[in-house]
């Protein structure tokens, strides 16, 4: 019995989506996979569920380790906790490999543990130290876009970039056979981002407005507008209106509908870099900010766009791409430990 474990990170839920999915698709009698994470156990999840301490709700002193890590705090309790529980799970099960979705600090950890590691990349610029440090200790590296979607990891040196395998992206949902449009009015809905946005009451408002031959529908702005499941409604929709991130983009264009992508600030540009490549082709209208004024032409001109060459961002297929470099650097990195003279 192999064990693959897989650490989660708890803000947004792209980490959480990726880890079911990847569950889902190498759970057998022969691999069992474990998730780690501050999240509460999924329900659909059927394997062992390790819940890690929070680091993140006290002092964030020397939080970098002066430019050297992302996140570790000094003398906080639950950072000494996450750290320990990790080492004892990692001591008990012994796994064969560590998903990292994502941490520097994890990938750290265990590689000083010795087990080896697959590293989830994530868009932007992830050449600062702490990322070139923990990458570079990874075993392989993942990306969740199309190979080629070039310029998501711009400033990324050529030794990382030649490791990072584009599986595409991943959305929950399967993907769907693109509409022509509704005859009784157009429809346009607005994503909203759990890890938080910059839109306010006020600018959807105004963009309502000034669109009066759409109809709109607003999804995440808050508990009254967040649905566990956007897939039906952005397969209804004419266009979706979206942030950049790598969960709402897949989504997106699994539904194949066109967009406007207003990428949102994020540390290490990562939603910008998205956009910018998105810009590149794909059947989105991006703009950097939001685009007041400008939104009757800024819909017409996404509705015209094909939504089904989304087909090449999202196939359908990155779960079981993912599902293969895990185990196969799990086996390669059995079979150089089995090479080595006693």
């Amino acid at each position: 019995m192999r064990t693959i474990g897989f650490y989660v990170h708890h803000v947004g839920s792209g980490h959480l989506h990726r880890a079911t999915a990847l569950a889902q698709r190498l759970s057998s009698p022969s691999v069992r996979v474990a998730g780690l994470s501050s999240l509460a156990r999924p329900a659909s999840w059927e394997g062992e569920w390790v819940h890690l301490p929070r680091d993140d709700d006290g002092t964030t002193a020397g939080v970098t380790a002066r430019g050297h890590l992302h996140w570790a705090p000094l003398l906080h309790a639950g950072a000494r906790a996450r750290a320990a529980r990790l080492s004892a799970w990692i001591e008990s099960v012994r796994p064969d490999l560590l998903v990292v979705d994502v941490s520097v600090e994890v990938l750290l950890l265990a590689r000083l543990h010795g087990v080896p590691t697959v590293a989830v990349v994530l868009p932007g610029r992830r050449d600062d130290p702490a990322h070139l440090l923990g990458l570079g200790t990874a075993e392989a590296l993942v990306g969740f876009w199309p190979a080629r979607a070039t310029g998501m990891t711009p400033g990324l040196p050529a030794s990382l970039r030649e490791r990072l395998v584009p599986v595409g992206a991943m959305s929950r949902h399967p993907v769907r056979a693109p509409h022509g449009g509704r005859r009784d009015g157009r429809t346009v809905v607005l994503m909203l981002g759990s890890g938080g946005h910059g839109v306010s009451d006020v600018q959807v408002a105004a963009a309502q407005e000034s669109t009066p031959h759409w109809r709109w529908q607003v999804l995440g702005a808050d508990a009254t507008t967040w649905v566990a499941d956007p897939s039906p409604h952005l397969a209804a929709c004419d266009v979706v209106v979206t942030h950049a991130g790598q969960n709402a983009v897949a989504e997106t264009a699994a539904a194949r509908r066109p967009a406007v992508v207003l990428p949102q600030a994020r540390p290490h540009d990562e939603q910008l870099a998205t956009a910018r490549v998105l810009a590149q082709g794909w059947p989105a209208v991006v703009r950097e900010s939001w685009p007041t004024g400008a939104w009757p032409a800024l819909l017409a001109e996404a509705a015209s766009l094909d939504g089904s060459r989304w087909a090449g961002w999202c196939d359908g297929s990155a779960a079981d791409r993912f599902a293969e470099v895990v185990l196969a650097t799990a086996a390669r990195t059995r079979a150089q430990v089995s090479q080595v003279p006693a």
